[in-house]
């Protein structure tokens, strides 16, 4: 049974037609309608779907640090969001998502840009549409310029009525 789309999804199908690069900075600007933090930040969105979101992040003055990299907090930014945005193409409009727990552990220092790679399984979308509450921990790898991982996270996202009973 094909799962019903939720208002995110719909309008990720509008920008179906575009050229890839124009595709991508389309929905960049869509979701940061959701999240106006995101363009402040300069998060990307590469690649779309309900299963995968690749969001990437060029090092920049903006968000560096002292020593010229990608400020920790905008590290932890990526993976919330790469994470977070992959579970709101599955909740249910009828939904809140919220993040429950995020956990950064940080490993060495990081080269250059970095992409965050979030994934869901079918089981995990699933039950975002059956239950009408619960909770989820995302699968996210980060990487930087070099291919390697300076960061290591985990983050648990809960959906919960948007009505309490």
């Amino acid at each position: 049974m094909e799962q019903q789309k939720n208002s995110m999804c719909r309008m990720v199908d509008k920008t179906a037609a575009l050229p890839g690069g124009l595709r991508s900075w389309a929905i960049t600007k869509l979701f940061g309608n959701f999240v106006p933090f995101l363009g402040t930040a300069g998060l990307r969105f590469d690649e779309v779907s309900r299963e995968r979101m690749v969001v990437s992040i060029r090092n920049r003055k903006k968000v560096q640090n002292h020593i010229k990299g990608l400020h920790a907090a905008a590290m932890a930014l990526l993976a919330e969001t790469a994470t977070g945005f992959v579970v709101g193409m599955n909740v249910p409009d009828d939904k809140l998502m919220l993040l429950k727990s995020m956990k950064v552990e940080y490993l060495k220092r990081a080269q250059g840009d970095m992409k965050a790679v979030a994934t869901l399984d079918r089981t995990q979308v699933g039950r975002m549409a059956t239950e009408e509450k619960g909770d989820v921990l995302v699968e996210v790898v980060v990487t930087d310029e070099s291919g390697e991982s300076p960061i290591r996270c985990e983050m648990v996202w809960a959906w919960v009525p948007k009505k309490r009973n």
